[in-house]
């Protein structure tokens, strides 16, 4: 027997309040899943990073900086 296709909800659907409700429900799960499992986390991201290809640092003043966190000359980036 075949299933009828469901119609799609409205955008609509929900108040503006759950929806926020919703989002920070999430956002809460989020961050307590990153918080309990984040060194399994950074060893996956570690693991799938070539060497070298780390992230550049900015200090405050928007200058940029190396992995060493001395300051390069650099124009506008």
């Amino acid at each position: 027997m075949k299933r009828k296709p469901r119609a799609r909800p409205s955008d609509e659907a929900i108040s503006d309040e759950a929806a926020a409700y919703i989002a920070d429900a999430l956002m809460e799960l989020a961050l307590q899943f990153e918080a309990t499992h984040f060194a399994q986390i950074r060893r996956y991201y570690q693991s799938i990073t070539p060497p070298g290809a780390g992230p550049c640092q900015r200090d405050p003043a928007g200058r940029q900086r190396d992995r060493n966190g001395r300051k390069r000359k650099t124009s506008d980036i």
